[in-house]
């Protein structure tokens, strides 16, 4: 098996889990936020769904800077477009794995801001990183949602509420 078959098996896994995450995210609290520094849920929540498209532009540049590209989230109000932005973000990480070999992640990726390299890495490297910023950001999803008092889906096995905990 390839790294990139790997990579791919990797994304359909851990893409179900998220799926059921997001699927349970309340409208009405899209702008709750458990603390002024954090994220609302509403973004939090986009911000998840976003990170597969994190594989796309890993793989189809040599490179973002921040400063000449400010990000700009979009504006997510209903669980219908959180889903559909999540299943068109998935859709391109998807493909770009599939049209992607494993001599195409060796290349140098680099993230900066201005003049400042903030990563150099292995688009490889990128592509785990992405990967893993979509399991952070979903368990702290998670934590939001449990403050919200809402039944949380299992991730890896079934979480307290599918267990009637």
């Amino acid at each position: 098996m390839t790294t990139t078959e790997k990579f791919l098996n990797q994304l359909e896994q851990e893409s179900a889990t998220t799926l059921k995450m997001l699927s349970v995210v309340p409208e009405e609290k899209m702008e709750w936020q458990p603390h002024p520094k954090s994220m609302t849920l509403g973004r939090l929540a986009t911000h998840v769904a976003e990170l597969p498209g994190w594989i796309t532009i890993a793989l189809d540049t040599e490179g973002l800077n921040l400063a000449n590209n400010p990000f700009e989230a979009p504006e997510i109000h209903t669980k219908m477009e959180l889903m559909h932005f999540f299943e068109q973000k998935l859709n391109q990480g998807r493909t770009s794995l599939q049209n992607t070999t494993d001599e195409d992640l060796t290349p140098i990726w680099i993230l900066s801001y201005g003049d400042k390299v903030v990563s150099n890495r292995p688009k490889e490297d990128v592509i785990v990183m992405a990967i893993s910023q979509i399991i952070h950001h979903r368990a702290q999803l998670g934590v939001f949602l449990r403050l919200l008092n809402v039944p949380i889906p299992g991730s890896y096995g079934p979480s307290a509420d599918e267990m009637g905990m």
